[in-house]
């Protein structure tokens, strides 16, 4: 049937099961928008208008990234699309899934430096997965069928499709088409026949599993890296856990991987890198067997990649050729999805143990300070939220001391509860991300974990939580400072405190009132117990302020380019 494409648009987004848009309107996308009331689509999708285009990119990828599932996002063009960037950039280096749709000026005058144009697809070519620039209205459902696909597909990532304004009002012939039958049909199902545009995983190669468990047959003391790519990977974590616990031998994770073997498990040493523990980076400097799954094994991982798991053989299982020896050289990898690569395995893999090599390993724990007498320390007030919460929490954090801390000492279950920039290392990202989160999951708890310094970044999505009665638990480390730069300054720069003193405004328990939200300001472990007890059960949007020591220190720390076993701080 005939119709516009502005429709055109929302009838694909409807194909793709898309219940939840996030966006901020504009003049070039006002026929998109229009759609909403004009056809009544806002009643099968709800539209989440954030303070901010980069709330609600950051919304979006945290809808994602919770669920597993496409997020969508919408701004206009110029300064709208280009607002957009920290948050593509921030979904490409940790492969979460989100389509962002903008709308550019008319046909006739890109190129012309028209009022807000901007070549998007230009700007976002290095960070997104795939892009486009609509100019045929022919081809818009296509485009998206396609972008959707690509974007879930294999390594997940953002795509962007940029339309021209004037193809939004032309109409067209349009059929629904059923989500599957998309790979049979258009430009998704050209693109599928071409066997070297196939967007399924590899099949994993039957050779390199059984090189793999003769690898591990020679093994006296193996270890298992795992990253991100065993959370996005659908089921994985299952095999994951089957894989670890049948081998028996020590387990770390990056960052990005926290989630793929519960922290409590007996075989978990830690996170790894310039932040983990004591134990799993000694171990990699000690095995003689690393088994690296869904890694990228970057400058915070690999700190020093020469030197890197320097006694061990390196195997590397990827879905993405393109990390295989780029950043650490291997002795063997294995290309395919993790989930895949596992369950093969699996079958396979006898059962092994290693006592004497846990031994060693976990004989380096860090022992943990002894609780000052003051103020709550970061690992006090993390203990406290882990005993008001369980797996049915999801946890967002912005960038900085205050994410080390959560990643070190909260005691993360499942998959998915970590919601965390890791890659691009974006300040700003965890209150947005909350929002999306919580809209994705509303009967699980959702925590946002802030500093004083990324907090101010993007606080302005407070007034998106408000509208859309979005109750999440901010817990905000405030220092007085931008606290891991200071911790820099301390330890390499002679305590030269350049800049990363914030000595200022405003008062966040009053900027959260502002909003109607309770808020109130600790220092002392008693009082936030009490606070974060009444926060949890409030079911209410919810500030707590924790004043904490301006030298409190993450620890351990290892400097970029050394090795995994030259601690600053220890």
């Amino acid at each position: 049937m005939k119709m516009k494409c502005s429709q055109v648009l929302m009838e694909c987004l409807l194909e793709q099961g898309v219940d939840t848009v996030f966006g901020y309107p504009g003049g070039t996308i006002l026929n998109i928008y229009d759609e909403f009331e004009l056809h009544g689509y806002g009643e099968k999708i709800k539209h989440i208008l954030t303070s901010h285009e980069q709330g609600a990119a950051h919304a979006a990828d945290g809808y994602a990234r919770s669920t597993g599932k496409v997020g969508v996002c919408f701004a206009t063009s110029g300064p709208g699309a280009t607002n957009l960037t920290t948050g593509i950039a921030t979904a490409y280096y940790d492969s979460s899934p989100v389509v962002f749709i903008t709308v550019n000026v008319p046909e006739a005058l890109i190129g012309k430096d028209a009022f807000q144009e901007v070549d998007v697809t230009g700007i976002t070519m290095p960070i997104t997965k795939c892009n486009y620039l609509v100019r045929d209205p022919e081809t818009l459902a296509d485009v998206v069928r396609e972008a959707f696909a690509i974007a879930r597909s294999g390594r997940p990532g953002p795509v962007v499709i940029d339309i021209a304004k004037n193809v939004t009002l032309t109409e067209v012939d349009f059929e629904s088409l059923p989500l599957s039958e998309h790979a049979k049909s258009g430009r998704l199902g050209k693109r599928l026949r071409r066997s070297e545009n196939n967007l399924k995983a590899p099949e994993p190669d039957g050779e390199d599993i059984d090189k793999l468990l003769t690898m591990i047959g020679e093994a006296k003391k193996p270890l298992v890296l795992a990253g991100g790519g065993v959370i996005r990977s659908k089921d994985a974590v299952p095999e994951f856990i089957k894989f670890i616990e049948k081998l028996g031998a020590p387990v770390t994770t990056s960052m990005m991987g926290i989630g793929a073997c519960p922290c409590d498990h007996p075989l978990y040493t830690g996170m790894i890198g310039m932040h983990g523990t004591r134990a799993s980076n000694i171990a990699t400097t000690k095995c003689d067997l690393l088994i690296i799954v869904g890694c990228r094994l970057s400058d915070r991982v690999a700190l020093a990649p020469q030197h890197f798991a320097k006694k061990a053989k390196i195997v590397h299982i990827d879905i993405d050729r393109a990390e295989i020896d780029k950043n650490v050289k291997t002795d063997h990898h294995i290309i395919g999805d993790a989930r895949r690569v596992l369950e093969l395995i699996n079958a396979k893999l006898p059962k092994y143990d290693y006592p004497g090599w846990r031994e060693e390993v976990f004989a380096q724990k860090t022992k943990v300070a002894p609780a000052s007498s003051g103020k709550a320390t970061p690992k006090e007030i993390i203990d406290i939220i882990n005993k008001y919460t369980d797996e049915n929490t999801i946890v967002t954090t912005d960038v900085g001391q205050h994410q080390m801390w959560v990643a070190q000492y909260y005691n993360f279950k499942l998959p998915k509860q970590l919601i965390s920039s890791g890659g691009f290392g974006t300040m700003g990202f965890g209150l947005g991300a909350a929002i999306g989160a919580k809209i994705a999951n509303p009967d699980k708890l959702v925590i946002h974990c802030t500093g004083d310094g990324s907090f101010r970044m993007n606080y302005t999505e407070y007034a998106t939580a408000k509208y859309y009665d979005v109750p999440i638990i901010t817990v905000l480390f405030n220092n007085r400072a931008l606290g891991m730069v200071r911790q820099w300054q301390a330890l390499t720069a002679g305590r030269r405190f350049s800049q990363t003193t914030l000595d200022r405004g405003p008062d966040f328990v009053k900027f959260a009132q502002a909003f109607d939200f309770e808020a109130v300001k600790v220092s002392t472990k008693e009082d936030f117990d009490r606070e974060f007890a009444k926060a949890v059960k409030s079911g209410k949007h919810y500030m707590i302020e924790c004043d904490i020591e301006t030298e409190d220190l993450v620890s351990p720390m290892i400097p970029g380019g050394a090795k995994s076993d030259e601690f600053l701080l220890d």
